[in-house]
């Protein structure tokens, strides 16, 4: 028998944490934030948000949260990578931190602040592959760019001739912040995705 809402877990060790699961929330979804291994089961989708990918990787191993995240990866488990969540989630980082590690799972290689530091954040309307109703008003603040896709990898988006928006299967990611734009459209796809796997 499956739930009448989806329930969707926001990894909540830094980042946009409110804002996705206020937009997860008007879409239907039951949405609450993730800290700890237990509170990883009977998910249905899980979002990892943006923030400082340096730091939520020594966050998500300091919680004990690494290794079950790489199960859930592995399992098929939709999830939802904006911004440092993109880098979360990618296979490779271009020239990053020697003792930095990711979740994995997104055949891609990723360049972090790519497009700059904090002062160089800018806004743009791009065509995202599969969303009806026009442009999307991207935000980019300190974004990575992904610098090779596998063959598995779905392109979505490109800004500035750059992949900023990427679906392999269960995963999907963004190097920009739709949680901040009130577009809901990046998220009402990814409840679609995780409605193709309840």
């Amino acid at each position: 028998m499956s739930r009448s809402a989806l329930t969707i877990g926001v990894l909540a060790v830094q980042g946009d944490v409110r804002e996705h699961v206020r937009v997860l929330t008007s879409l239907g979804a039951q949405a609450h934030g993730i800290r700890r291994p237990t509170e990883l089961t009977d998910l249905d989708g899980l979002v990892i948000p943006g923030g400082e990918s340096t730091t939520m990787d020594k966050l998500v191993r300091a919680f004990d949260l690494f290794d079950p995240l790489r199960a859930l990866i592995a399992g098929g488990l939709p999830v939802y990578g904006s911004c440092a969540g993109m880098i979360m989630l990618a296979d490779r980082i271009a020239e990053g931190r020697p003792d930095q590690q990711t979740l994995g799972g997104l055949d891609i290689t990723v360049r972090r602040n790519a497009f700059g530091r904090q002062v160089d954040s800018f806004e743009e309307d791009i065509d995202f592959v599969g969303l009806d109703g026009g442009p999307v008003r991207a935000v980019f603040i300190r974004a990575p760019w992904v610098e090779d896709a596998g063959d598995g990898v779905d392109v979505l988006a490109r800004a500035a001739g750059r992949i900023v928006a990427v679906r392999q299967g269960a995963l999907l990611a963004t190097s920009f912040h739709p949680e901040v734009t009130g577009d809901a459209r990046v998220h009402e796809l990814f409840v679609e995705m995780c409605k193709d796997v309840q």
